[in-house]
Protein backbone atom coordinates (compact mmCIF):
# COMPACT_ATOMS: atom_id res chain seq x y z
CA UNK A 1 0.00 0.00 0.00
CA UNK A 2 1.53 3.58 -1.10
CA UNK A 3 2.42 5.83 1.79
CA UNK A 4 0.19 8.51 0.95
CA UNK A 5 -2.55 9.23 3.14
CA UNK A 6 -4.98 10.08 -0.12
CA UNK A 7 -3.89 6.78 -1.49
CA UNK A 8 -4.57 5.31 1.50
CA UNK A 9 -7.86 6.62 1.66
CA UNK A 10 -9.43 5.41 -1.15
CA UNK A 11 -7.49 2.14 -1.69
CA UNK A 12 -9.37 1.36 2.43
CA UNK A 13 -12.77 2.64 1.33
CA UNK A 14 -12.44 0.31 -2.14
CA UNK A 15 -11.24 -2.47 -0.07
CA UNK A 16 -14.55 -2.27 2.45
CA UNK A 17 -16.68 -2.22 -0.85
CA UNK A 18 -14.62 -5.18 -2.23
CA UNK A 19 -15.24 -7.24 1.44
CA UNK A 20 -18.67 -6.66 1.33
CA UNK A 21 -19.25 -7.26 -2.26
CA UNK A 22 -17.63 -10.61 -1.98
CA UNK A 23 -19.64 -11.15 0.63
CA UNK A 24 -22.30 -10.75 -0.90
CA UNK A 25 -21.27 -13.56 -3.53
CA UNK A 26 -20.62 -15.59 -1.31
CA UNK A 27 -24.68 -15.18 0.47
CA UNK A 28 -26.85 -15.39 -2.33
CA UNK A 29 -25.10 -19.19 -3.07
CA UNK A 30 -25.82 -19.68 0.58
CA UNK A 31 -29.16 -21.54 1.35
CA UNK A 32 -31.49 -20.21 4.59
CA UNK A 33 -30.67 -23.12 6.18
CA UNK A 34 -26.60 -22.84 6.04
CA UNK A 35 -26.49 -19.11 6.93
CA UNK A 36 -24.24 -18.24 9.98
CA UNK A 37 -24.28 -21.98 10.41
CA UNK A 38 -28.16 -22.77 10.51
CA UNK A 39 -28.40 -21.82 14.18
CA UNK A 40 -30.94 -19.21 12.66
CA UNK A 41 -32.99 -22.13 10.53
CA UNK A 42 -33.24 -23.85 13.72
CA UNK A 43 -35.18 -21.47 15.45
CA UNK A 44 -37.40 -21.49 12.39
CA UNK A 45 -38.09 -24.75 12.40
CA UNK A 46 -39.28 -24.50 16.03
CA UNK A 47 -42.11 -21.75 15.79
CA UNK A 48 -43.22 -23.28 12.44
CA UNK A 49 -43.54 -26.61 13.95
CA UNK A 50 -45.42 -24.55 16.82
CA UNK A 51 -47.41 -22.64 14.62
CA UNK A 52 -48.69 -25.56 12.93
CA UNK A 53 -51.65 -26.12 15.58
CA UNK A 54 -53.04 -22.75 14.88
CA UNK A 55 -52.69 -23.67 11.00
CA UNK A 56 -54.41 -26.90 12.02
CA UNK A 57 -57.26 -24.98 14.02
CA UNK A 58 -57.74 -22.22 11.16
CA UNK A 59 -57.74 -25.06 8.51
CA UNK A 60 -61.31 -26.11 9.79
CA UNK A 61 -62.28 -22.57 10.19
CA UNK A 62 -61.63 -21.96 6.70
CA UNK A 63 -62.74 -24.68 6.07
CA UNK A 64 -66.55 -24.36 7.39
CA UNK A 65 -66.74 -20.85 6.38
CA UNK A 66 -65.95 -22.20 2.40
CA UNK A 67 -68.44 -24.88 3.01
CA UNK A 68 -71.25 -22.16 4.38
CA UNK A 69 -70.19 -19.73 1.46
CA UNK A 70 -70.35 -22.04 -1.56
CA UNK A 71 -72.88 -24.41 -0.80
CA UNK A 72 -76.86 -22.84 -0.89
CA UNK A 73 -78.22 -25.74 1.49
CA UNK A 74 -76.87 -28.77 3.29
CA UNK A 75 -78.75 -30.67 0.37
CA UNK A 76 -75.40 -29.95 -1.79
CA UNK A 77 -73.33 -30.59 0.63
CA UNK A 78 -74.38 -34.38 0.45
CA UNK A 79 -74.08 -34.82 -3.12
CA UNK A 80 -71.26 -36.97 -4.11
CA UNK A 81 -69.49 -34.06 -6.79
CA UNK A 82 -69.52 -31.51 -4.26
CA UNK A 83 -68.66 -33.60 -0.88
CA UNK A 84 -66.06 -35.06 -2.73
CA UNK A 85 -64.72 -31.63 -3.78
CA UNK A 86 -64.78 -30.75 -0.35
CA UNK A 87 -63.07 -33.88 0.44
CA UNK A 88 -60.20 -32.75 -1.84
CA UNK A 89 -59.56 -29.33 -0.95
CA UNK A 90 -59.52 -30.23 2.80
CA UNK A 91 -56.82 -32.94 1.68
CA UNK A 92 -54.82 -31.00 0.01
CA UNK A 93 -54.96 -27.73 2.45
CA UNK A 94 -54.04 -30.54 5.61
CA UNK A 95 -50.86 -31.81 3.39
CA UNK A 96 -49.39 -27.78 2.42
CA UNK A 97 -49.72 -27.09 6.14
CA UNK A 98 -48.15 -30.44 7.19
CA UNK A 99 -45.25 -30.01 4.41
CA UNK A 100 -45.35 -26.85 4.33
CA UNK A 101 -41.82 -26.33 5.20
CA UNK A 102 -40.57 -29.26 3.02
CA UNK A 103 -42.86 -27.24 -0.04
CA UNK A 104 -40.98 -23.99 0.56
CA UNK A 105 -37.48 -25.62 0.76
CA UNK A 106 -38.25 -26.90 -3.03
CA UNK A 107 -39.05 -22.79 -3.85
CA UNK A 108 -35.59 -21.89 -2.45
CA UNK A 109 -33.62 -24.80 -3.86
CA UNK A 110 -35.09 -24.21 -7.60
CA UNK A 111 -34.23 -20.07 -7.15
CA UNK A 112 -30.98 -21.13 -5.98
CA UNK A 113 -30.44 -23.09 -9.33
CA UNK A 114 -31.25 -19.97 -11.15
CA UNK A 115 -29.44 -18.19 -9.19
CA UNK A 116 -26.13 -20.36 -10.11
CA UNK A 117 -27.14 -20.93 -13.71
CA UNK A 118 -27.07 -17.09 -13.73
CA UNK A 119 -23.40 -16.81 -12.19
CA UNK A 120 -22.19 -19.87 -14.64
CA UNK A 121 -23.48 -17.90 -17.77
CA UNK A 122 -22.02 -14.92 -16.66
CA UNK A 123 -19.07 -16.65 -16.72
CA UNK A 124 -17.69 -14.75 -13.05
CA UNK A 125 -16.19 -17.25 -11.33
CA UNK A 126 -16.25 -14.50 -8.39
CA UNK A 127 -16.71 -11.28 -7.83
CA UNK A 128 -14.09 -8.76 -9.22
CA UNK A 129 -12.33 -5.99 -7.18
CA UNK A 130 -12.78 -2.78 -7.98
CA UNK A 131 -8.70 -1.20 -7.76
CA UNK A 132 -7.27 2.07 -8.00
CA UNK A 133 -5.66 2.24 -11.56
CA UNK A 134 -2.15 2.88 -10.87
CA UNK A 135 -2.21 6.20 -13.21
CA UNK A 136 -4.58 7.37 -10.09
CA UNK A 137 -2.17 6.37 -7.90
CA UNK A 138 1.00 8.03 -9.68
CA UNK A 139 -1.03 11.92 -9.85
CA UNK A 140 -1.94 11.34 -6.64
CA UNK A 141 2.17 11.04 -5.20
CA UNK A 142 3.20 13.45 -7.41
CA UNK A 143 1.37 15.98 -6.21
CA UNK A 144 2.91 18.86 -3.75
CA UNK A 145 1.52 19.49 -0.44
CA UNK A 146 -0.52 22.32 -1.38
CA UNK A 147 -1.50 20.53 -4.30
CA UNK A 148 -3.00 17.67 -2.39
CA UNK A 149 -4.99 19.44 -0.19
CA UNK A 150 -8.33 19.52 -2.12
CA UNK A 151 -7.85 16.32 -2.96
CA UNK A 152 -8.19 15.05 0.88
CA UNK A 153 -11.55 16.75 0.75
CA UNK A 154 -12.50 14.77 -2.53
CA UNK A 155 -11.21 11.17 -1.03
CA UNK A 156 -12.74 12.51 1.94
CA UNK A 157 -16.11 12.70 0.58
CA UNK A 158 -15.81 10.02 -1.89
CA UNK A 159 -14.27 7.34 0.62
CA UNK A 160 -17.27 8.05 2.77
CA UNK A 161 -20.07 7.41 -0.03
CA UNK A 162 -18.45 4.25 -0.78
CA UNK A 163 -18.09 3.13 2.45
CA UNK A 164 -22.28 4.03 3.02
CA UNK A 165 -23.08 2.31 -0.19
CA UNK A 166 -21.14 -1.14 0.82
CA UNK A 167 -23.02 -1.22 3.92
CA UNK A 168 -26.30 -0.18 1.97
CA UNK A 169 -26.04 -2.72 -0.09
CA UNK A 170 -25.36 -5.53 2.41
CA UNK A 171 -28.24 -5.11 4.55
CA UNK A 172 -30.25 -4.93 1.92
CA UNK A 173 -29.02 -8.69 0.82
CA UNK A 174 -29.23 -9.35 4.65
CA UNK A 175 -32.96 -8.15 4.87
CA UNK A 176 -33.67 -10.90 1.64
CA UNK A 177 -32.88 -13.66 4.38
CA UNK A 178 -35.09 -12.04 7.51
CA UNK A 179 -38.17 -12.05 4.95
CA UNK A 180 -36.97 -15.70 4.22
CA UNK A 181 -36.93 -16.77 7.91
CA UNK A 182 -40.65 -14.61 8.69
CA UNK A 183 -42.44 -15.90 5.59
CA UNK A 184 -40.87 -19.58 6.79
CA UNK A 185 -42.39 -18.79 10.51
CA UNK A 186 -45.63 -17.94 9.44
CA UNK A 187 -46.10 -20.09 6.77
CA UNK A 188 -48.97 -22.38 8.44
CA UNK A 189 -51.60 -19.53 9.20
CA UNK A 190 -51.31 -18.52 5.55
CA UNK A 191 -51.36 -22.09 4.04
CA UNK A 192 -54.49 -22.62 5.95
CA UNK A 193 -56.73 -20.40 4.24
CA UNK A 194 -56.46 -23.00 1.17
CA UNK A 195 -59.25 -25.05 2.99
CA UNK A 196 -61.85 -22.54 2.01
CA UNK A 197 -62.54 -20.89 -1.81
CA UNK A 198 -63.35 -17.76 -0.18
CA UNK A 199 -59.94 -17.59 1.38
CA UNK A 200 -57.74 -19.29 -0.66
CA UNK A 201 -56.01 -15.97 -3.19
CA UNK A 202 -54.73 -15.28 0.67
CA UNK A 203 -52.51 -18.66 0.23
CA UNK A 204 -51.36 -17.62 -3.22
CA UNK A 205 -50.79 -14.67 -2.80
CA UNK A 206 -48.65 -15.76 0.22
CA UNK A 207 -46.82 -18.64 -1.84
CA UNK A 208 -46.48 -15.33 -4.55
CA UNK A 209 -45.08 -12.80 -2.27
CA UNK A 210 -42.41 -15.79 -0.81
CA UNK A 211 -41.35 -16.98 -4.52
CA UNK A 212 -41.22 -12.69 -5.24
CA UNK A 213 -38.58 -12.18 -1.98
CA UNK A 214 -36.58 -15.61 -3.09
CA UNK A 215 -36.14 -14.30 -6.69
CA UNK A 216 -34.81 -10.97 -5.18
CA UNK A 217 -31.39 -12.93 -5.11
CA UNK A 218 -31.60 -13.64 -9.33
CA UNK A 219 -32.17 -9.66 -9.49
CA UNK A 220 -29.68 -8.99 -7.21
CA UNK A 221 -27.20 -11.57 -8.78
CA UNK A 222 -27.95 -10.05 -12.15
CA UNK A 223 -27.00 -6.25 -10.78
CA UNK A 224 -23.60 -7.44 -9.56
CA UNK A 225 -22.61 -9.26 -12.62
CA UNK A 226 -23.38 -6.01 -14.51
CA UNK A 227 -21.48 -4.18 -12.23
CA UNK A 228 -18.18 -6.64 -12.32
CA UNK A 229 -18.09 -5.83 -15.82
CA UNK A 230 -18.13 -2.21 -15.35
CA UNK A 231 -16.15 -2.56 -12.36
CA UNK A 232 -13.44 -4.65 -14.87
CA UNK A 233 -12.97 -1.34 -17.39
CA UNK A 234 -12.25 1.38 -15.15
CA UNK A 235 -13.02 5.35 -15.97
CA UNK A 236 -11.37 6.94 -18.73
CA UNK A 237 -9.23 9.78 -17.08
CA UNK A 238 -7.28 12.18 -19.00
CA UNK A 239 -3.79 11.97 -17.56
CA UNK A 240 -2.92 15.50 -18.99
CA UNK A 241 -5.24 17.05 -16.27
CA UNK A 242 -4.69 18.11 -12.62
CA UNK A 243 -4.76 15.13 -10.21
CA UNK A 244 -7.79 16.75 -8.64
CA UNK A 245 -9.42 16.52 -11.58
CA UNK A 246 -8.52 12.70 -12.17
CA UNK A 247 -9.39 11.88 -9.08
CA UNK A 248 -13.06 13.78 -9.01
CA UNK A 249 -13.54 12.12 -12.57
CA UNK A 250 -12.75 8.64 -11.72
CA UNK A 251 -14.09 8.63 -7.94
CA UNK A 252 -17.54 10.67 -9.33
CA UNK A 253 -17.70 7.94 -12.34
CA UNK A 254 -16.76 5.12 -9.98
CA UNK A 255 -19.83 6.16 -7.04
CA UNK A 256 -22.42 6.99 -9.76
CA UNK A 257 -21.66 3.02 -11.06
CA UNK A 258 -21.90 1.88 -7.19
CA UNK A 259 -25.16 3.95 -6.92
CA UNK A 260 -26.78 2.60 -9.79
CA UNK A 261 -25.88 -1.28 -8.42
CA UNK A 262 -26.69 -0.30 -4.65
CA UNK A 263 -30.34 1.14 -6.21
CA UNK A 264 -30.73 -1.90 -8.62
CA UNK A 265 -30.12 -4.30 -5.15
CA UNK A 266 -32.49 -1.75 -3.20
CA UNK A 267 -35.28 -1.85 -6.07
CA UNK A 268 -35.06 -5.72 -6.63
CA UNK A 269 -38.21 -6.42 -4.23
CA UNK A 270 -40.21 -3.74 -6.56
CA UNK A 271 -38.80 -5.02 -9.30
CA UNK A 272 -39.54 -8.92 -8.48
CA UNK A 273 -43.35 -7.66 -7.32
CA UNK A 274 -44.13 -6.11 -10.88
CA UNK A 275 -42.71 -9.04 -12.65
CA UNK A 276 -44.86 -11.46 -10.41
CA UNK A 277 -48.44 -9.20 -10.79
CA UNK A 278 -48.18 -8.38 -7.42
Amino acid sequence: MSDNWVVQNLERALETWNEKFAEIWTLLTQSPESFKGGAIWNVIVSIHGALQAIGYALLVLFFVIGVVKTCGSFAEVKKPEHALKLFIRFAIAKIVITHGLELLLKLIAIVQGVISNIMSASGIAASGSTLLPSGIIDAIENCGFWESIPLWAVTLIGGLFITILSFIMIMSVYGRFFKIYMYAAIAPVPLSTFAGEPTQNVGKTFLKSFCAVLLEGAIIVLACVIFSVFASSPPVVDGSASAVTQVWTYVGELIFNMLVLTGSVKMADRIVREIMGL
